[in-house]
This record gives C-alpha cells, sequence and structure tokens, in this order.
C-alpha cells in the first residue's frame, strides 16, 4: 500500500499544476489534496504488504496440512480395502 511519503508526493505534483496566481493557497491545497487521497486510499480497504505476505505464509501451511491429510486418508482406504482373492 501506499505510505504517508507517496502521498505527499502526489500532492505536490497536483499543488505543481495549481496556477501561479492561487500560490497563496498552496500550503492549503497540498494538505487538502492529501487528506482526499489518504481518504480515498483507506475507502479502498487494500492491505498491507505484510498483511498479504502473512495470508500468504498461512494458505501455504494450510495446502501443505490438506496435501497431507489426503496423503493419509488414500492410504488408509488403501488399506481398508479387502485383498483380492
Amino acid at each position: 500500500m501506499m505510505d504517508r511519503r507517496d502521498i505527499d508526493q502526489i500532492a505536490l505534483r497536483l499543488v505543481s499544476l495549481v496556477p501561479p496566481g492561487l500560490a497563496r493557497a498552496h500550503q492549503d491545497l497540498q494538505t487538502n489534496f492529501r487528506d482526499v487521497l489518504a481518504q480515498g486510499l483507506r475507502r479502498l480497504e487494500l492491505v498491507t504488504r505484510e498483511e498479504f505476505d502473512v495470508q500468504c505464509q498461512l494458505l501455504a501451511r494450510t495446502r501443505a496440512k490438506v496435501d497431507e491429510l489426503e496423503r493419509r486418508v488414500a492410504e488408509l482406504e488403501a488399506a481398508a480395502a479387502p485383498s483380492g482373492p
């Protein structure tokens, strides 16, 4: 996800596009742009990279456990199957 520095850089770019006649409002515009960008990103309900990585690790462990359980069930089914004549 974007951090505060990224949002500040985008806000500065937007402020640089403001006509020179509005230079007095430069700081107010920068603050407003930063707040609007941050609020918009929060509404997207994005997860951080750390949260994503944790969930990927959890999914990998779960997948490995499911694979192991499937293997054990197959072994048990094979052992319980009646022997041929």
